[in-house]
């Protein structure tokens, strides 16, 4: 791994520990007993502010790579991955593409829930205590 590399990785790693504890605090005061609220709002915001600033800085310029690295890899990454779902779904829309963003809705949506279900089936099964 060359110096340029690892700034990045190292880029990666601030903004995810950055990411990670907002998601903490925000899923920390907002989720209730009745509905994981923290869980919607994360990835609402995250959704939201990815786009945002994506958008936005494809119509008036770029961002440099370390900066872009740093906010979409490690903030949004350690934030919610729910945010890059959303946005690359968006763009293959955008693109053209609306049976791929249909395929990645089904693909993302559907069968990592169908991988939630067999895990936790798995996980019952196998009873580690």
């Amino acid at each position: 791994m060359d110096i340029s590399q690892a700034r990045l990785v190292a880029l990666v790693a601030a903004g995810g520990a950055i990411g990670s504890v907002l998601r903490y605090g925000v899923t920390g005061v907002l989720t209730t007993r009745d509905f994981p609220w923290g869980t919607f709002v994360v990835n609402f915001t995250g959704t939201f502010l990815l786009a945002l600033l994506f958008f936005a800085f494809l119509q008036g310029g770029s961002l440099p790579p370390g900066l872009r690295t740093f906010l979409f890899i490690g903030i949004f990454g350690g934030y919610t991955t729910f945010s890059t779902f959303g946005l690359e779904t968006i763009s293959l829309y955008a693109e053209g593409q609306p049976l791929l963003a249909g395929a990645n809705i089904l693909l993302n949506a559907g069968l990592c829930l169908v991988g939630a279900y067999l895990g936790r089936a798995a996980g019952l099964a196998v009873g580690i205590r």
